[in-house]
């Protein structure tokens, strides 16, 4: 529902407030978006993040979790102290990430549906001839011979083994025509 007309106040600037520390601490006061779903589910907003991270069996600083070994060697050694080890009360975060690591990777990268018809269409009409395959009339941006080659052979890289079926298919028709 609209307002009354002569109902709306002017918004005035606040020369008195200082902008450049009013964001500074709005930053600081917004908690960061934690990626890691494993982390974010068990994170506890009332601790720090040190005592988060220790909760978790991670560290917060690497160079203290893993001391370097000094290489100077004393003529007497004294037996070093190990510091008491932070209990872990979330281990299942640790038992999750390393889980996730250890799955292979997933290939993100595909070629287009329009390449690899354009490919197909290339090889069955003209086999390994590049220079037909440039005076095609499908070869709309107009290719060089060479980069139609490159063209095929990241088809092959990509997709090995489906590949390898189109030219059984291919021979199949030809031995069937003939």
């Amino acid at each position: 529902m609209p307002k009354a007309k002569g109902k709306t106040r002017r918004q005035k600037f606040g020369y008195n407030i200082n902008r450049k520390r009013l964001n500074r601490n709005a930053r600081r006061k917004a908690a960061p978006r934690i990626q890691c779903s494993h982390i974010r589910h068990a994170w506890d907003h009332t601790k720090s993040v040190r005592q988060n991270l220790a909760e978790m069996g991670l560290a917060m600083d690497p160079n203290k979790a893993v001391p370097v070994r000094k290489r100077k060697v004393k003529a007497m050694e004294v037996d070093v102290e190990e510091r008491p080890k932070e209990l872990v009360r979330k281990p299942y975060v640790l038992n999750d990430l390393e889980a996730e690591a250890s799955l292979p990777e997933k290939k993100g990268n595909t070629l287009s549906r329009d390449l690899i018809e354009y490919v197909h269409h290339m090889v069955e009409n003209y086999g390994e001839d590049y220079k037909a395959m440039a005076r095609d009339e499908k070869n709309y941006y107009q290719d060089t011979p060479k980069q139609i080659r490159n063209k095929i052979n990241v088809y092959k890289r990509f997709y090995p083994e489906e590949w390898q079926a189109f030219l059984d298919s291919l021979q199949k028709n030809k031995m069937e025509v003939e």
